[in-house]
């Protein structure tokens, strides 16, 4: 018969434990603490407290900020889970010197970053110049867009959610209808509260989106047309993404190429990147004129961007302050010799398909769809209506633009043409040209030629090298792949800190080869 060893719960054991010794040297939480004590003002925090002579005595901001850094480089952002493990993990204790703050004091604390992170963001990156750890040669700019703390089932125009709080008043009168004639029938009490919770529900959601409509104006986009807002978090955003469409920001980060420092960040509540470009170079050129006055950083550094930042305007603005930028077009890779010859991921599947014997189904084209000029009215290839969506410039082209009704295109027995994705929420969009296309600016011809040379695809291929693995590491290693606050300036202060974490992690590993 088998044999194990004795153990019992009842036993005791008294482990020595003392906070100082676990904070060891080379590791993040000990840059933390290093740099939280000797490296950032932390008087800015000062002004929150009026508790000199009455009140309780009020937590130290240099605990919670640690707290706070550390939980979000394990990828924790909820409060509660941090007050957790203020209580059950060593490393916290010994952030917290064991003071377990409560959750509602962390929240607090969060929420409220967007008065004091901006000098403490700086105060890091400083400590990153003096460790020798930003080149000053050349900056990527590129966007992260994350979801946000609010549904994007809460989105529409003021048209769109008129019709949908009418919609919802519709369904409750009939509700409410049948209600009253299964109470005449005597049904049973269960199903009559279901219902009645239910309808309350409905009215709830009918009474929230009077309110919005009553109190908030209408959102404009960058053309001054009315876009979707958010009821829940009006200055977010529905952004398309490689994971769909989310309701979210576009969190924007200027990254130094030497060893990938976040220089400048700031969160955007639209995904369009274009009006971002000039903001964030002001951004550069204010961090670096607080660490050195006398700094004309955009002159002497390079400008690295993808297509998403490109515009006439901003072509115009690289060039008016002597900015030697590299910004790609949307035809950037075409023009390449070097992809002469590629083909995309699709035609690639459907060759493998037609090689196995398959039917390859060709998308529609635009020339399959009936364009009317005159009317200026659109029908799709199965003869169902489309409505006019946009017309105006694209780029340098006068364009017309139309898409399809959701649910023509939901139950078409043509959409596996028609559609990229069988699930597809929306319905098919497509555009057709007005005019000739415009001849391109003076300035677009510039950057054109200029980062189609040798040196220039040289200088604009270490973008991706420098930006997206800044981004990696945020998402995917840190976990910290959404936000957890609501308005643009809270946001904007998480995405700060979220950068911070990932400057506080390059000192800790970087930072000591320096010494």
């Amino acid at each position: 018969m088998a044999r194990y060893k004795h153990y019992d719960y009842n036993q005791t054991k008294m482990i020595p434990l003392r906070f100082a010794d676990q904070i060891q040297p080379g590791t993040f939480e000990y840059t933390l603490n290093h740099v939280v004590d000797n490296d950032l003002d932390l008087s800015v925090f000062e002004s929150r407290y009026r508790n000199d002579v009455n009140g309780a005595p009020a937590y130290d901001p240099a605990i919670l900020l640690k707290v706070v850094l550390f939980s979000y480089s394990r990828g924790l952002t909820s409060s509660r889970k941090i007050a957790q493990a203020c209580r059950e993990n060593v490393i916290f204790m010994a952030l917290s010197a064991d003071s377990q703050p409560h959750h509602s004091t962390i929240a607090d604390f969060i929420s409220r970053m967007d008065e004091v992170i901006v000098p403490l963001f700086t105060h890091v990156l400083m400590v990153c110049d003096g460790l020798n750890l930003i080149g000053r040669e050349m900056f990527a700019i590129d966007g992260c867009k994350l979801p946000s703390n609010a549904a994007k089932e809460w989105s529409g125009t003021r048209a769109e959610l008129n019709r949908k709080q009418a919609k919802i008043d519709r369904a409750v009168s009939r509700m409410m209808t049948a209600h009253q004639h299964d109470d005449r029938q005597d049904q049973p009490p269960e199903i009559l509260a279901r219902e009645q919770a239910h309808i309350e529900k409905l009215e709830k959601v009918s009474a929230k989106i009077k309110k919005h409509l009553a109190t908030a104006p209408e959102r404009l986009g960058q053309r001054g047309t009315p876009v979707k807002g958010n009821i829940t978090d009006p200055d977010s955003a529905k952004m398309k993404t490689s994971r769909g469409v989310i309701q979210g920001y576009n969190g924007v980060a200027a990254v130094d190429n030497k060893h990938q420092i976040i220089v400048h960040a700031h969160a955007y509540g639209a995904g369009q990147e274009q009006h971002t470009l000039e903001p964030m170079l002001m951004g550069i050129h204010r961090q670096f004129r607080q660490i050195q006055p006398d700094s004309s950083i955009l002159r002497e550094a390079k400008i690295t961007a993808d297509s998403g930042f490109h515009s006439d305007a901003n072509m115009k603005l690289i060039y008016r302050l002597g900015i030697d930028g590299y910004i790609a077009d949307n035809q950037f890779r075409k023009r390449d010799p070097r992809f002469a010859e590629s083909i995309t991921f699709s035609t690639a599947k459907a060759q493998r398909r037609k090689e196995r014997g398959g039917q390859v189904a060709q998308r529609f084209t635009p020339a399959d769809f009936d364009y009317d000029p005159l009317t200026e009215t659109c029908r799709c290839p199965a003869g169902q209506p489309m409505w006019k969506r946009f017309k105006g410039l694209i780029g340098e082209q006068e364009t017309i633009s139309f898409q399809g009704y959701r649910q023509h295109c939901r139950d078409c027995s043509l959409k596996h043409q028609c559609l990229r994705r069988p699930n597809q929420q929306d319905g098919r969009q497509v555009s057709f040209a007005l005019s000739e296309r415009r001849p391109l600016s003076s300035f677009i011809e510039k950057m054109k030629q200029k980062i189609d040379s040798p040196m220039g695809r040289h200088i604009y291929s270490q973008r991706l090298g420098t930006v997206e693995p800044v981004f990696g590491n945020l998402e995917s290693n840190k976990g910290l792949n959404r936000f957890t606050l609501r308005g643009k300036s809270k946001v904007n202060a998480q995405w700060l800190m979220y950068c911070m974490v990932h400057n506080l992690e390059k000192i800790a590993t970087q930072g000591q080869q320096r010494h």
